[in-house]
């Protein structure tokens, strides 16, 4: 047996390992008595990435949360409140509480909409223009931190993989 046997066998057994490890079989399956490995994994490493993110933010004042709306209005400013909840996915309530906490802090106003005086849009004030830099800012401090010791390539893998396991849950919707 060459070396290249030797090397393709020992990669080879460590797939197997870690497929092991994660429940999946010899086609590729996951096997539903190991499957929720995966589950508390990413659970865990969303909500230490969104900490992380939380605690960089502070620094520039804001919240949890707000970096989103400030965001989603960068992109497309005067959004009704429904349609800032609907792109992030929370509920009415909860958006019209965070547009007024941020309209308090001077981030955002809301004003009546020119073609229809019933809707109200929410828009970025030059306060809240300003903090979109703190929070590119603190994105990218927080992805640093998560991307530590990583190499190039692991992290265009990560990246991908996570692409196809968003994918898979949307559809499985």
């Amino acid at each position: 047996m060459g070396k290249k046997d030797k090397s393709e066998k020992k990669a080879k057994q460590k797939k197997i390992k870690i497929a092991d490890h994660i429940g999946i079989d010899g086609e590729g399956a996951l096997d539903a008595a190991s499957a929720p490995v995966l589950a508390p994994l990413l659970a865990q490493a969303a909500r230490s990435m969104r900490t992380v993110l939380s605690r960089n933010l502070l620094e520039s004042g804001l919240y949890a949360g707000q970096d989103g709306v400030m965001l989603a209005l960068a992109e497309t400013d005067g959004m009704t409140a429904g349609a800032l909840a609907g792109h992030l996915g929370v509920k009415a309530p909860t958006m019209t509480r965070t547009i007024g906490r941020m309209e308090a802090q001077g981030f955002l106003e809301r004003k009546a909409d020119a073609g229809d005086a019933r809707l109200t849009k929410v828009y970025l004030t030059a306060n809240g223009r300003e903090r979109l830099q703190a929070i590119e800012a603190a994105a990218d401090l927080s992805e640093a931190t998560a991307l530590k010791g990583m190499t190039d390539k692991q992290i265009r893998t990560l990246a991908k993989l996570l692409k196809v396991v968003d994918a898979n849950l949307q559809g499985a919707e």
